[in-house]
């Protein structure tokens, strides 16, 4: 509980008291009932009549405490002192209801917030210095001990350990990550004692990046607070005015209308009017949603991605880094011939292991010297260490592939062009996928396939898109057609566009958005710093933030802290239910407060309905926002 709401219970119980002792000493002498009165109403309404003053001088008249303050003073000049007492000291309760809620949507969010580190462990040959995160540099070597927080995004070098990135991605189960293995900034080192090299620097790096996402959320409003906001600046005069008409005409034009009993109706009138349920309930819905599908592991930007997304019809989807996990690994080793002198010509399970772990280390070793993705993926497949002293020769020949002598062979390990330029006859398998051949002192030796993996949901994200009533399905992908057409079939959607540049993504997006009708809303997702333009282009844009670029996450309205693509109908699921909350808040708050406004225009209630129109309206809406804070775990 923080100090404002505090202070506001010590308040409110104090007016409490006082208004109690006046209503039952009733010791006959009305000065000091009264001075009870005035002293109860200083303590629970004091403030808000000085804002109203002090509001009124900076021009801005007509404002919900302009409305509490004449509503209630006009209560305490007809002698209804308890009733306008009673009026501030509900707001009050209200106000700290709000105060409250507001606290612990803060507090969800704020515990994403934990994640800024304190420092580093900085190593300086055999010393190790702590100092300040920003202050490291690119290249550095840090040290991150058991239980610290991981500073800076950074490659490790030397240990092994378990990673919990619970506060980054909201996965509670530890991973675990070796020499090789990036780390992100912000997660916590478990077990082990990690040595490792800073790849970004503070301000680039991944805890910054999510801070920044979450400080600047509230920055975007929804249409609703957009409207609730314009809304109470016509709508408070408005009543003002009518309040004031209701007190002067009736008396003036009906000959037994008196005046004390339209003024009471008028101060009954501004009492219900006062928009505070709407006014509060509705940001508050939003900003709650925020801290909420923080928690899931959904970072979402302002409340303006809840409204699109709930209305959102089709989805569009980036292949790569997307649906599949943008890390290409072997997946088969098919030698076409015997590569050792030794070997007899059986077609054993034992022969034929050996010789596609042959040809492997001949490949691996032929493209020991390369950074290319394609040559880290055979080392990586090849698994042991590359013996450089058997490499000599090695030419890399620029879209084509490696040349160069092994063991005293020469080794051609490549694409189709390079086998086709040297003149090596081999199959062409039609195979899903990057081939590399090899060939063996000038005979073809048989084929690796390299390929990326479709992640483990993205079939349940499908299906869960389906079942929330998304007609369209759509993959913009830059690799070529019978890859995209491959994906697409396997997970069932509808329609895939391949061969894609950057700018060719945002011209089919277009093309795609100028056929959809009404209010439909497009959701486009993806990872890479090509998706950037399409991100910022689509009603939506999602970005897998745990492996995406950072062009791609700054583009983004909502970023994705898992990488997982079922946490899209997660987020869709969580911005309808926001809406949802959103409108009941409106259509309830204007039901009751028009259903009031009514009776209290005609006498037919009193003051104290007038406070449930108001504050009492204010808090049911205020609990209804609180289930905002709460997603369902899937």
């Amino acid at each position: 509980m923080n100090n404002y709401v505090k202070k506001q219970l010590i308040r409110i119980l104090s007016g409490a008291v006082l208004l109690s002792a006046a209503v039952l000493l009733n010791t006959g002498h009305n000065i000091i009932n009264v001075v009870f009165f005035l002293a109860s109403y200083i303590i629970v309404g004091g403030d808000i009549v000085l804002r109203a003053v002090r509001n009124i001088f900076r021009g801005k008249v007509f404002d919900e405490n302009f409305l509490m303050a004449i509503a209630t003073i006009g209560a305490m000049i007809i002698s209804e002192y308890a009733e306008g007492i009673a009026v501030m000291l509900l707001y009050q309760i209200g106000e700290t209801f709000q105060n409250y809620a507001v606290d612990r949507s803060r507090k969800s969010i704020s515990d994403l917030m934990d994640i800024r580190p304190d420092h580093a462990n900085v190593r300086k040959g055999d010393e190790i210095i702590k100092t300040s995160p920003d202050e490291v540099k690119v290249g550095d070597m840090i040290v991150i001990k058991p239980g610290e927080r991981i500073p800076l995004d950074a490659r490790v070098v030397q240990g092994i350990s378990m990673i919990d990135a619970s506060a980054l991605t909201g996965e509670a189960v530890p991973f675990e990550v070796e020499p090789g293995m990036e780390i992100l900034s912000g997660c916590i080192n478990v077990n082990g004692v990690l040595t490792a090299e800073v790849i970004r620097g503070y301000e680039e790096s991944t805890v910054r990046k999510i801070l920044d996402l979450v400080e600047n959320a509230s920055g975007r409003k929804s249409q609703s607070e957009k409207f609730i906001t314009k809304f109470a600046g016509y709508y408070t005069p408005v009543v003002v005015i009518l309040a004031v008409l209701l007190a002067v005409l009736p008396p003036l034009l009906i000959d037994e209308a008196g005046f004390g009993d339209w003024i009471y109706r008028a101060l009954s009138f501004l009492v219900v009017s006062c928009p505070c349920a709407l006014v509060i309930s509705i940001p508050l819905t939003f900003f709650s949603g925020i801290g909420g599908a923080s928690k899931r592991g959904i970072l979402v930007k302002g409340g303006n991605c809840f409204e699109a997304l709930s209305n959102a019809k089709t989805v569009v989807f980036d292949k790569t880094g997307t649906l599949t996990k943008g890390v290409f690994e072997v997946q088969e080793v098919n030698p076409a011939g015997l590569l050792s002198k030794d070997d007899n010509d059986s077609q054993s399970e034992e022969i034929e292991r050996k010789l596609a772990d042959e040809l492997l280390e001949l490949a691996a070793h032929a493209e020991g010297f390369s950074d290319h993705p394609i040559s880290q993926s055979i080392r990586r497949a090849y698994g042991r260490e590359i013996d450089r002293s058997k490499v000599s020769e090695v030419y890399e020949i620029a879209g084509h592939g490696i040349e160069a002598m092994v063991s005293g062979r020469k080794i051609i390990a490549g694409n189709d062009k390079l086998m086709k330029l040297k003149g090596i006859e081999h199959a062409d398998h039609g195979l899903i996928g990057t081939v590399v051949h090899v060939a063996v002192d000038g005979e073809y030796a048989g084929y690796i396939l390299i390929s990326d993996k479709v992640k483990e949901d993205s079939a349940r994200a499908v299906k869960e898109l389906r079942d929330l009533g998304i007609k369209n399905l759509i993959i913009l992908t830059g690799d070529n057609k019978k890859t995209g057409e491959t994906i697409a079939e396997d997970l069932k959607l509808d329609r895939v566009y391949a061969e894609l540049l950057p700018a060719d993504k945002v011209d089919k997006l277009e093309e795609i958005m100028s056929g959809m009708s009404g209010n439909d809303k497009l959701v486009y997702a993806g990872d890479g710093i090509n998706d950037a333009p399409v991100l910022a282009r689509a009603d939506v844009g999602i970005a897998m933030g745990g492996l995406g670029s950072d062009a791609a996450i700054e583009a983004a309205d909502i970023v994705i802290m898992t990488d997982e693509p079922s946490k899209i109908p997660e987020a869709m699921e969580i911005s309808r239910k926001i809406i949802g909350i959103a409108y009941q808040n409106v259509i309830f708050a204007l039901s009751i407060k028009i259903i009031i406004l009514i009776l209290s225009a005609l006498g037919i209630t009193n003051l104290w309905a007038a406070i449930f129109g108001d504050v009492g309206v204010t808090i049911l809406a205020i609990l209804n926002s609180f289930r905002a804070l709460t997603q369902k775990q899937k």
